[in-house]
């Protein structure tokens, strides 16, 4: 585990923010080391008579998993390096093609600490997908329900880590219509490639149930999920051909260039492909 301090942006910071979330600091589990983290890592180096000096090294590292040491670590859920040439031989890809893609789309680790599949539930989708199933979400609206649902986009409730799965379980006891459940488990992304549940279908799933029973059991499948979106998108074929900025563009969106995507496309294909 690399050395990490404040003003990091990695997934080695998500996971420690998960594992000082699972000691009870109140920290938002994101992929960023800011002020919350920072102070909550020098009171752990505190209280564990380690040099309180805010760096995660290995000594403050070996602290941490001794403490969360019955936490999750079940490699059998970790994506393989035959997963990854499996799909490179049902795509017809290189294989320095798919470790790019992996290491670049992919969102560091797809399983939470405690072994369910990583999720981040958006309250803007579970208003639209209520109403997709003709449920009218403005029933529902209260102070009660104000992080779970609402009309338009915002980060604003954004928890992380297992604390998203307290969100998703709200939204799926709003009612006892399972259009409701269904709807909620829609509007979560899951696991390492964090694919929308409202894909389930389309992509070829034959439900939303199916999709989540599958993300459950390991990245492996969620690199399959991450295969069936590509196909379904049409997206397959720019990658076959290092097309990077427009694989980019379709599937991160406008903000690709600011993000430098095709960049780190482009970088990741040529380390691999030595």
């Amino acid at each position: 585990m690399r050395t990490i301090k404040a003003g990091t942006k990695s997934p080695e910071v998500y996971y420690l923010n998960e594992l000082l979330s699972k000691l009870k600091y109140g920290v938002i589990v994101s992929d960023y080391f800011g002020t919350e983290t920072d102070k909550a890592i020098k009171d752990f180096q505190l209280k564990n008579s380690l040099v309180v000096d805010g760096v995660v090294g290995l000594k403050t590292w070996s602290a941490l998993l001794e403490k969360n040491s019955n936490g999750f670590s079940a490699n059998s859920k970790l994506l393989s390096e035959q997963d990854l040439i499996d799909f490179s031989n049902q795509f017809n890809l290189e294989l320095a093609v798919v470790k790019a893609v992996n290491e670049v789309e992919s969102n560091g680790k797809g399983f939470l600490i405690d072994g369910r599949p990583k999720i981040l539930f958006e309250g803007h989708i579970f208003w639209r997908e209520l109403e997709k199933r003709g449920v009218n979400p403005r029933i529902y609206v209260n102070a009660n329900t104000q992080d779970i649902l609402f009309e338009n986009y915002t980060k604003k409730y954004y928890v992380g880590g297992t604390a998203e799965y307290v969100r998703l379980e709200k939204a799926k006891n709003l009612g006892t219509d399972k259009k409701i459940a269904d709807a909620a488990n829609s509007s979560a992304s899951w696991g390492l490639f964090q694919i929308m549940g409202f894909n389930a279908v389309s992509i070829g799933y034959s439900s939303v149930d199916e999709y989540v029973e599958k993300m459950n059991k390991n990245e492996g499948e969620h690199l399959k999920a991450f295969g069936l979106f590509l196909e379904k998108n049409n997206l397959i074929g720019l990658l076959r051909n290092k097309n990077w900025g427009s694989f980019a563009l379709k599937y991160n969106g406008p903000a690709y260039k600011t993000n430098k995507h095709d960049e780190k496309l482009m970088r990741a294909y040529q380390k691999y492909s030595k």
